[in-house]
């Protein structure tokens, strides 16, 4: 629609000259003489000559224009005077979505990367599970040290680190999950089965503690996942959302994208069942079950 728009601001004359122009610019952007454009799209010399200085209205038509814009890397929107935006739309997509892979470690120079980008900007978190940042050493060397081996004290080293970088970091934190998450970590259920009851009593009181030296600025909600749904991800301010799908993650910066996610998220607080102020009290509730 905004394309239509913009068309119909020029008439024909003005849309030639404007073709025109766009044309010699991404000429000498690319580094591209006449006869060399020619030769990509298959014409003669005469031809792109007369496209670069005909005084008539007329266009060329769409298969010609389309080659030149191919062959000069910009979009044929733009050169016909359809949009101000010179990318090609697959460069646009790639710019605006990027997949990269997400190790199942905790070092991960990636999403710290991004932490550090948006710092100052609220952070909106789903997890997978229990947030690695929030995690006892206990935890952290259960869960990973079957596949990390001896790396994993360098691993919770480097967690810890991140813990330090978000008290000073400046951005305030809400994380929403499935009430069922942290109930069926207290009870070793599920994913949690076999994890020792001293080191579940361990992590209720250290979410505790963090919860009272954090807050406001860090913020959780519970929600009932019969009602609400949501997949892992995290959203920076209004610079990019990424979505965990497990072996990778996807990360989008258009705005669209970012605002929908920002929104899914709002979503999951406004529907929870655990209010941020009353998080502390069920996780007193659920320490006294632990056994």
């Amino acid at each position: 629609m905004f394309y239509k728009r913009y068309a119909m601001k020029l008439d024909k004359r003005d849309r030639a000259a404007l073709f025109r122009q766009r044309l010699a610019e991404a000429m000498r952007a690319s580094a591209t003489s006449q006869s060399a454009l020619a030769r990509a799209v298959g014409v003669n010399r005469s031809t792109v000559s007369q496209m670069l200085a005909g005084e008539d209205a007329r266009l060329p038509n769409a298969q010609l224009a389309a080659e030149c814009a191919a062959a000069l890397g910009v979009s044929a929107d733009w050169l016909l005077g359809l949009t101000d935006r010179p990318e090609r739309a697959a460069d646009l997509l790639a710019a605006a979505m990027l997949m990269t892979e997400a190790p199942r470690a905790l070092i991960d120079e990636q999403i710290f990367a991004w932490h550090r980008e948006a710092a100052g900007y609220k952070i909106r978190h789903v997890p997978a599970t229990l947030p690695d940042m929030l995690k006892t050493r206990a935890v952290l060397r259960w869960e990973y040290e079957p596949h990390l081996g001896i790396t994993v004290d360098q691993a919770i080293g480097a967690t810890e680190d991140r813990l330090a970088w978000m008290r000073s970091a400046g951005s305030d934190y809400e994380i929403a999950m499935p009430l069922h998450e942290i109930g069926a970590f207290a009870r070793a259920e599920g994913y949690y089965a076999g994890l020792p009851a001293e080191v579940r009593r361990a992590q209720l009181d250290w979410l505790l503690t963090l919860y009272d030296q954090l807050y406001p600025r860090l913020r959780l909600f519970l929600y009932d996942a019969r009602k609400v749904f949501s997949a892992p991800i995290t959203v920076f301010g209004p610079l990019l959302a990424v979505l965990y799908l497990g072996r990778n993650y996807l990360a989008f910066r258009d705005t669209d994208r970012v605002r929908a996610l920002t929104q899914h998220f709002d979503w999951l607080v406004r529907e929870a069942e655990v209010a941020t102020r009353d998080v502390p009290e069920v996780l007193r509730g659920l320490r006294e079950e632990v056994r």
